[in-house]
This record gives C-alpha cells, structure tokens and sequence, in this order.
C-alpha cells in the first residue's frame, strides 16, 4: 500500500475524497445600526457585517469559488415574538434584497429561519405565559418569516428551530404565496450541543439564567432519533437536510447518508472553529491543516456541503 503514499502526486492520484470550494458555505452575519463591521472576540476573523461590508464579502467569497452564503441577522430591537424575523424592513430581508440586486442568481442566497436572534427571551419560539416554547404558535411565525425572506430574495431557507411540523408549515406557506420554487434546508438532526456559544455571542443572544434549548433540540446522546427527524422533514417536504454540529456528529452524518438521497448538509459550528483558532494562536497545532482535514472528513462520511467559518480562508488553499 505504501508504493501509492511515496509522493505528492501519487496521493492525490488516488485520493477517495476530494475538498473544493464548491463543497463550502460561508455563514455571515448583518447588523442594523453599526457604520463598520464588528470584529467578534470568540470568532477570531469573523465580523458582524454593515450591509456594505456584506456586500464586499460575498464579492470576495466568490472570487473564491465559493457559491452559496446563509444570512443570520442582528436587530437592532427584539421582542417576545421575534417580529424582526419577517418584518419586511427586517434586516436579513433587506440583506437578501441587496445582494439579490447585486449579484443577481450568481450567488445562492440562504437566509437561516429562526426566530432565536429577533426574539427578547433568546428561545427558538414563542413562549406560553409559562416560559414553554408554543410549538403551534412557532410555526405561524415560522410561515410569515420563510415568505418575507422568499419576498426578498432568498433562493433557500432554512428552518433551524427544531419544531415540530415546521417544514410541513413553511412549505405550505410558501406554496400558497406563490413561492413554490423557493427551496427548503431543514436543520433536521440539530443537537442541544455545548459547542454553541461563540455563535451566541455573534448574534448578540443569552437565555435566561438556568435555561436551556434542550426541550426541542435533539438530545446529543441519541443517533437513531437523528434519522427519524430526517425522514419526518423529507416527508413534510424538505429538499435537502443538515445535521449540526459536524465534526462531533460524523456518525450521524453517515448514517443519514445511508438512509437518504436528497443532498445532506453538515455545520461546522462555531465552537469547533474557535478551538481550532485558539489551539492555531497558542501554537499546538496547524489550524489551517487541521480545518482542512476536519472538513474533509465531514465529506467523506457523506456531507455534500458543509456550513463553516473557514470557507474563504480554506478555499485559498484548495
């Protein structure tokens, strides 16, 4: 077997999985009310972006090679029902407006559906007069946000709240407001995962004291339930799935492979990013190597795309 290792060439001869730009989506993040963009701390080199800045950075990403970005928005204002989620005049909905008008079909725009960034408790839904997430008023929200964010130009959305029947009831929406060809990428298998947090601090959320999401995201101690939520949103309507986290989770990753046909994404979160740009500044690792190596095993277990914060830098490097 080693005749095949010797060199450079030969490997790449016989390589089983190859990583491309293609294969990357770069999450970003828009602010209401910043002049420039905002460095944040836990995500070393990613910033919350000015609808300018935005703009600059899709243009670079594409230089890269890299087609396909998904908006998370940063209001200004929140409130108990996340109404900056579809609010027209909300920010992602005039993010996707302006990088619609801006680089045309030449880019797929993916606007994230939840309601978790606009709402004032940080929870994924509406609360009951309790503090329970109200699954069935969720989803109505649910429905206003996939139609504005269709409205202003997105080419994809992506129910992340992990409710149940939301697929069923975005898809609906969608089709009866004449939006059939927008797609939807549901966060199928989305796990209560600890790996989170720099990502909270990117969207400016914090529950409450002693809170949690574990109540509707999937328990991380569970694969077979995985599979289930998979084929429930290839049932409601789901043109393609995602499991998140991605590094952590690569058997669940397979086995969803194994079980479907409809494209399958990963997310390479937030907290697998900063630990390997933490241990890269302390000078314990190539960070640069070993993101490379971490998004080619989240291919090879079966991910056709993969949501990460590397996606410009790497792509410089394929």
């Amino acid at each position: 077997m080693r005749r095949l290792r010797r060199t450079a060439a030969l490997r790449q001869l016989v390589a089983e999985t190859a990583l491309t730009p293609n294969d990357l989506i770069a999450p970003l993040f828009v602010r209401e009310g910043i002049d420039a963009p905002e460095p944040i701390a836990s995500l070393p080199g990613v910033v919350q972006h000015t609808l300018a800045s935005l703009c600059s950075e899709v243009a670079e990403l594409q230089a890269r090679s890299i087609g396909a970005v998904i908006l998370f928005g940063v209001p200004e204002v929140k409130d108990p029902i996340g109404s900056g989620a579809f609010n027209p005049d909300g920010i992602v909905q005039v993010a996707l407006a302006k990088l619609r008008d801006e680089f045309g079909d030449s880019i797929v725009l993916i606007a994230d559906l939840c309601i978790d960034e606009y709402t004032d408790h940080g929870h994924c839904g509406v609360l009951t007069p309790e503090g329970a997430v109200d699954n069935d008023t969720t989803l109505e929200i649910y429905a206003r946000a996939a139609c504005a964010q269709a409205v202003a130009g997105a080419d994809i959305v992506a129910p992340s709240g992990m409710m149940d029947g939301q697929v069923a009831a975005i898809r609906s929406a969608l089709d009866t407001e004449s939006h059939p060809e927008t797609a939807i990428l549901a966060y199928a298998a989305k796990y209560a995962s600890s790996l989170y947090g720099p990502f909270r601090d990117a969207v400016n959320v914090e529950l409450p004291h002693g809170q949690d999401r574990r109540a509707y995201q999937q328990d991380w101690r569970n694969a077979r339930e995985a599979l289930e939520e998979v084929r429930l949103d290839i049932e409601e309507g789901a043109d393609m799935v995602m499991v998140k986290p991605a590094v952590t989770y690569l058997d669940v990753i397979h086995l969803v492979r194994q079980e479907v046909q409809v494209p399958l994404g990963a997310y390479h979160v937030s907290g697998e990013y900063a630990m390997i740009k933490a241990a890269g500044v302390a000078g314990w690792l190539d960070a640069e190597a070993v993101a490379i190596e971490q998004l080619t095993a989240v291919k090879r277990a079966g991910a056709d795309f993969t949501l990460t914060y590397f996606a410009k830098e790497v792509a410089e490097q394929l």
